[in-house]
């Protein structure tokens, strides 16, 4: 089993900035990526930011030069700092990890962004 818990959601006006962590637990192994993925009210899930285990990060198109996706091996944790926020941004955030057992999402944080 795997265990994801996300933290850092939350409310932020237009132009400010977040951060959000994602702690992995359990039975972890053989990572192949961790990442974020966010669903606005009545649009599907996209792809945020993702880290492969070789390094390479791949943004969403709506997110590039304002997103970082960062990683603490170490520690199994997954960071996306957000700056330069946008209306559009509001969405539920969720954090991925693809291992070889398998594909794990967390629970999800909201990201409010007011005008």
């Amino acid at each position: 089993q795997v265990q994801l818990v996300e933290s850092g959601g939350g409310l932020v006006q237009a132009g400010g900035s977040l951060r959000l962590a994602c702690a992995a637990s359990g039975s972890i192994f053989s990572i192949n990526f961790m990442g974020w993925y966010r669903q606005a009210p009545g649009k599907q899930r996209e792809l945020v930011a993702r880290d492969s285990s070789v390094g390479t990060r791949t943004y969403g198109d709506s997110v590039k030069g304002r997103f970082t996706i960062s990683r603490d091996s170490a520690k199994n944790t997954v960071y996306l700092q957000m700056n330069s926020l946008k209306p559009e941004d509001t969405a539920v955030y969720s954090c991925n990890l693809n291992q070889r057992s398998g594909s794990y999402w967390g629970q999800g944080t909201q990201v409010t962004v007011s005008s």
